[in-house]
């Protein structure tokens, strides 16, 4: 069969290419298209527009942006159209993704939503068209299936997060057994995990480099994104003698490190699940920030403290993420022994949680062979 992926993000890449070599697994003969990322062409999938040029951070971005948002759903319309899916495929990015759904499903394609958009958080009135153009949702956070089934009577599939399987494989492919959590706990390294995107980038990263001055003793090391040159990381670095940067090695940098600095979004779960105490960072333009705290209604912003329904994970957001309160959160976490043992705890709640549904590519392609058989 033919099947048209689309992802918008460096996260949606790697789900998206674990999710191709299952499809490969239940569909040997599969054709498949995406929009996404090196990961996603590595497993076989044909590359039309890398995530890099879609990524637009904030509402003050998406609106400069949008001639160029537009252009790119013009041109993928036409793809879809000349490819002809048996499936088409969207991986969360739900700005985009929404709009493309809403036309495939005019246009008579099946729509398969792999990792639902967040509108338990904000624009929940987006469901009620989404229960109409969406064919089969596979949701991958346990609350989620709850979510649909009681406030929207939509039977949607959970099928355990992907990141289970991703730091599965890549705990084992660097040399650890995947019952260690965080074995390194006398590293001096602290990570710093800015975000992907230029402006996200550009808005954390001096913050976080500020702290590194305070803390000598420690090396802090930069996970450079794969969708940016190193280039673009050079001139924020060559001021700080114990800082340094890697490239696609931010498992392997977690692993080592005693700590992390880490910008909202799937990278908080991440750091969780291999076990890295971490402290949450946000920063926004200030429009943006205001527009969000005036739409998003959830209690916190981090994925770790959402799915256990408390703070687990400290959180700085906005004006509160300053050079002062980095250094004294930084400094309790990595002297505060009975916090490190509790954030611990906490983690292996987490993945327990998250591992109930198995393998999340496996089964979302199963239930995608299984629908697309009937």
């Amino acid at each position: 069969m033919k099947y048209y992926i689309i992802s918008g993000e460096a996260s949606g890449d790697l789900h998206g290419s674990n999710l191709v070599k299952a499809l490969q697994v239940q569909d040997p003969q599969s054709n498949i298209r995406c929009w996404g990322g090196d990961l996603m062409q590595k497993q076989g999938a044909v590359l039309v527009k890398h995530y890099r040029d879609l990524a637009f951070m904030g509402f003050a971005e998406v609106i400069k942006n949008l001639p160029t948002i537009f252009k790119n759903i013009s041109y993928c319309k036409a793809d879809i159209q000349n490819f002809q899916p048996d499936a088409l495929i969207l991986i969360d990015y739900p700005g985009f993704n929404l709009r493309i759904a809403e036309w495939a499903h005019k246009k008579g394609f099946k729509v398969i939503y792999y990792i639902s958009p967040q509108v338990w958080a904000w624009k929940e009135g987006r469901v009620k068209k989404m229960k109409q153009i969406i064919d089969k949702m596979l949701v991958i956070l346990p609350f989620e299936k709850d979510y649909y089934h009681e406030k929207w009577n939509w039977e949607v599939d959970y099928v355990g997060h992907p990141l289970i399987e991703a730091i599965e494989e890549q705990k084992i492919a660097l040399g650890y057994h995947d019952e260690d959590i965080h074995p390194t706990h006398s590293s001096n390294k602290i990570a710093l995990l800015p975000g992907s995107r230029k402006q996200e980038i550009s808005k954390k990263l001096p913050i976080m480099l500020d702290v590194a001055k305070w803390f000598p003793e420690y090396e802090f090391v930069v996970a450079e994104a794969p969708g940016q040159d190193s280039e673009f990381y050079a001139s924020f670095l060559q001021a700080y003698k114990n800082v340094s940067s890697v490239k696609n090695a931010t498992y392997q940098l977690l692993l080592e490190s005693k700590a992390a600095l880490v910008t909202s979004g799937t990278a908080t779960l991440e750091a969780a699940l291999l076990g890295v105490p971490e402290i949450v960072c946000y920063k926004g333009s200030s429009i943006s920030y205001q527009i969000a705290k005036r739409l998003i209604k959830i209690k916190y912003i981090c994925l770790v403290n959402l799915i256990m329904d408390k703070l687990v994970v400290t959180e700085l957001i906005q004006d509160d993420l300053t050079t002062k309160n980095l250094i004294k959160e930084l400094n309790d976490l990595l002297h505060n022994q009975k916090r490190r043992e509790e954030l611990k705890s906490d983690y292996q709640a987490l993945k327990e949680k998250l591992s109930k549904g198995g393998h999340a590519s496996t089964q979302a392609a199963k239930i995608i062979s299984v629908f697309l058989s009937k």
